[in-house]
């Protein structure tokens, strides 16, 4: 039995890994399609059938590009870095409930690698992590603009996180509960958590631009003040790897947002569904649900990066400490007179 168990978990975490790489693979494909459908252009469309196939001849182009480390840099810091945004990306994956279990004659399979009771906190320490890999990237390149680059992104991530965790505090007093599955359960059908939590759904919409780096929060690789950011030293698959942990980010960000405002695997008339197509095709139904949701949240990060110029440094830090603080206390004080009143 612990042997099927281990099994179960290794497959899930190996299809998890796999959707993560070929989501961020072709985020990278969609990111050049919809910034062309909003500036009327075209787009990729030679590598494959509408060029479908950009992504494989863009990896072939990173592994075959020469690896340079410089020489004055450290270099096992410098490998260090990119291999560490990388798996802080990954990891966050894990507590994110996919979809509801699945019943093969008797046999529960969850699509979960793990329901701890401290779900929430373990993303937001993933989050914490995530920006040492920029950190140590920038500092080991030994280029100036590199660093300045990694302290804007250290700046950046403490600034926001403050207004995250705020804005979370709220949704927690809701739900009285750390668990996503929980948080999830609790949504059932069309109950989903914006409709009593708008205000702190927008701060933390805003903090998770802000978190995976993405326009107009893109301080941290301005190429008009620090050449290509904390990254400019870097080539072949090490670049890559940056490049890739921001889109798994913005894929991860996407699903802890479904997750936690949008009901996750839930959707009206679930339970009408399950009643009538079975107990295998009903929980992946809602798992469809859920990716349907995580792509309108990307689709929306593309949208707003080529719709929305960069903010200036002193804008970036004026929001997230004059003005997104502000209103995620002002919204756990109101949500917690309104359930003191409603309890009362």
């Amino acid at each position: 039995m612990e042997i099927s168990f281990v099994i179960e978990k290794f497959a899930l975490v190996t299809i998890l890994f796999a959707i993560s790489l070929l989501i961020a693979m072709y985020s990278t494909y969609a990111e050049r399609k919809v910034a062309a459908f909003l500036q009327d252009r075209l787009g990729p469309d030679r590598a494959g059938p509408f060029g479908i196939l950009q992504p494989l001849a863009d990896g072939v182009k990173m592994f075959m590009k020469e690896e340079i480390v410089p020489s004055n840099a450290s270099k096992w810091l410098f490998m260090v870095g990119p291999g560490l945004a990388m798996l802080c990306a990954c990891i966050g994956t894990a507590v994110i409930p996919w979809g509801q279990d699945l019943n093969f004659d008797g046999r529960i399979i969850p699509l979960q690698v793990t329901d701890i009771n401290v779900g929430v906190l373990y993303i937001f320490g993933v989050v914490s992590l995530g920006v040492y890999g920029v950190m140590i990237g920038g500092w080991a390149s030994n280029n100036k603009y590199s660093l300045l680059s990694a302290i804007r992104a250290a700046s950046q991530n403490i600034s926001y996180e403050v207004a995250m965790g705020l804005s979370i505090i709220a949704l927690l007093l809701v739900t009285n509960t750390l668990s996503l599955r929980e948080i999830v359960e609790d949504q059932h059908a069309w109950r989903w958590n914006v409709l009593y939590q708008p205000l702190g759904f927008l701060i933390f919409m805003i903090c998770s631009f802000a978190e995976t780096n993405r326009a107009p929060f893109d301080l941290p690789e301005c190429e008009t003040e620090l050449i290509g950011g904390y990254h400019t030293e870097y080539s072949s698959m090490k670049l890559g790897f940056y490049l890739f942990a921001e889109y798994i980010n913005m894929f991860v960000s996407s699903a802890v947002m479904a997750t936690l405002y949008f009901g996750g695997y839930n959707y009206p008339g679930m339970d009408w569904v399950a009643a009538h197509v079975g107990p295998i095709a009903a929980p992946l139904i809602g798992t469809a649900v859920l990716f349907l949701k995580i792509f309108a949240f990307i689709f929306f990060f593309m949208w707003v990066r080529w719709t929305i110029p960069r903010f200036r440094y002193d804008q970036l830090m004026n929001l997230g400490w004059k003005v997104l603080i502000p209103l995620a206390i002002a919204n756990i004080v109101i949500t917690g007179i309104v359930i003191a009143v409603v309890n009362f």
